[in-house]
């Protein structure tokens, strides 16, 4: 698949630091991919998507945005992004509709016009289908200072894509939103992402948004610790486990013991099921369960097992 994104070596030292904020980093983000890039704090993450939207000039390395050379074309990167930066950045003087005309008007799209009704049709068109995409058609003349955090955040999404941008970087995009908002949120960000054929870049700290990502990619102190599908990254740091137990956990363990089924024991008895299912196993067990379940990774665990690694690797350095 075509990258639309490259980055190749890239660093950021900022001058009173004793280490680079991004080091020496690589990696490609494909032609209409959903792509997480996550990281605790200070961790390089607002520092690499900065430079990526041309906000913030690099150290040193080569980056590649729609095509354009992030030195030389700069104006053009900015006409093929969008972006949605975590603090809010509307206009709240103006109604939802003249913050996507002021947008497309800056972006030279169309001449000034004072009023909706005197803008072109194809403007107006647009307006409305992104507008009823996102379900806020019917407020889009209303002032923002109406509008709730959630359809702020709907509404920067319709002005961020006014411009049919190629690739869209969401910086912590749902930060301060309650979780239904987030969860409606998400909703349609994937429908417009289908809709576009629309390449999304995200940050955020709620890692549960980036399950559905295409791939992940981790940063931890300006390098990048692994880039994968979240599928892959989880089966390769954690492996799924059978969790039992009996009213006579005695005579399991010992049945267990004595079929060389290994285990280990927390609140419940974990058997690693790597190399069998979890079916084959229960087979072999005669003492009667009162627990079975199995445990399947979550991307959390993935995520905090990479830091956590990566902050005992530092502390041994």
């Amino acid at each position: 698949m075509e990258s639309i994104l490259s980055i190749k070596n890239l660093s950021k030292k900022y001058k009173k630091s004793k280490s680079p904020a991004v080091d020496d980093i690589n990696f490609e983000v494909k032609k209409g991919e959903f792509f997480a890039f996550l990281g605790p704090n200070g961790a390089g993450k607002t520092t690499t998507i900065s430079i990526l939207t041309t906000t913030l000039s690099k150290t040193s390395g080569q980056v590649t945005v729609a095509g354009f050379d992030l030195d030389k074309e700069a104006s053009s990167v900015r006409q093929n992004i969008g972006v949605i930066f975590q603090k809010p950045s509307l206009d709240e003087n103006l109604t939802a509709e003249e913050n996507m005309r002021f947008h497309a008007i800056l972006y030279g799209m169309y001449p000034f016009r004072p009023l909706f009704s005197l803008m072109p049709k194809n403007y107006k068109n647009r307006v409305q289908r992104l507008s009823k995409l996102l379900d806020i058609d019917k407020d889009i003349h209303k002032p923002i200072k109406t509008f709730s955090g959630g359809m702020k955040r709907k509404l920067e999404i319709i002005r961020s894509l006014m411009h049919k941008p190629r690739i869209l970087f969401l910086d912590e995009p749902t930060a301060g939103l309650d979780p239904l908002s987030r969860k409606n949120l998400w909703k349609y960000l994937v429908k417009v992402k289908d809709s576009q054929n629309l390449t999304i870049f995200l940050t955020t700290h709620y890692l549960e948004e980036a399950e559905d990502a295409d791939r992940i990619g981790i940063i931890n102190k300006g390098n990048i610790e692994v880039i994968g599908t979240p599928r892959t990254i989880k089966q390769k740091l954690l492996k799924e486990y059978l969790i039992i137990d009996s009213n006579r956990r005695d005579k399991l363990i010992k049945e267990l013991k004595s079929k060389n089924i290994q285990y280990t024991i927390n609140e419940n008895i974990e058997i690693p099921i790597e190399h069998s299912n979890a079916q084959d196993i229960i087979k072999r067990i005669d003492t009667q369960l009162s627990t079975v379940d199995i445990h399947n990774p979550t991307l959390e665990e993935a995520y905090l097992d990479i830091i956590q690694n990566s902050h005992a690797d530092s502390k041994r350095d």
